[in-house]
């Protein structure tokens, strides 16, 4: 059960307005989890960014939120960057705003937060992190890559099984601006969008 306004925030997104060239960079995510239910294998997904502190983790935690929505089982989402950097705390206002609990584990340079989207469901600890950090899986995942940059700079990521470039586009360059905080949330609900439309497609087949 998740927390009523995620759960409302879900239900409005509209997935249908996916264009069919984004939903072929989708596809191949979609085969890696089914692939992996077919086998009866955890899931472990590494979203991958260049500084793992805006994309990856908006990436990790809707992805986490919507496998328990669609009630996709033994999904591990974790998220790291070529570099570790810091959590931008717009990233932490705009999942307050859209419902999450976020809670501060530890303060300084690089923050520890306890993300939380359902009462009984174990929070998502966010904090900047490289790919191959010791929080992270060593083997047996699906290399996401969240950004152009960590794309391009990083062809080969040491344990993965599966390396799936899905990029979005950097909020980072409104920050400052008057338009930060309606690009961060445009930004969140896009990720959500696509991540509905992966597990939609998931459940469909599991459930075959």
């Amino acid at each position: 059960m998740l927390f009523s306004k995620i759960k409302d925030i879900i239900e409005s997104l509209e997935p249908e307005s996916i264009p069919d060239s984004r939903k072929a960079v989708l596809a191949p995510l979609i085969e890696y989890v089914e692939e992996k239910l077919r086998n009866k294998k955890p899931i472990d997904l590494n979203f991958i960014c260049t500084h793992n502190s805006r994309r990856s983790h908006l990436s990790q935690i809707w992805a986490q939120v919507m496998g328990d929505y669609f009630n996709i089982e033994r999904l591990s989402c974790y998220s790291g960057g070529t570099e570790a950097t810091a959590m931008f705390p717009v990233v932490a206002v705009t999942l307050e705003e859209q419902g999450f609990e976020i809670s501060p584990i530890s303060e300084g340079k690089n923050p520890v937060y306890a993300i939380k989207y359902a009462p009984n469901s174990a929070p998502v600890i966010g904090f900047s992190k490289t790919y191959d950090h010791k929080f992270n899986p060593v083997s047996g995942f699906a290399a996401i890559m969240t950004c152009s940059q960590a794309d391009a700079g990083c062809p080969f990521i040491p344990g993965a099984e599966k390396r799936i470039p899905i990029t979005y586009d950097d909020p980072k360059e409104f920050d400052g601006t008057p338009k930060q905080a309606e690009k961060y949330w445009e930004r969140s609900l896009q990720i959500a969008t696509e991540l509905f439309f992966v597990f939609s497609k998931i459940n469909q087949h599991a459930s075959t």
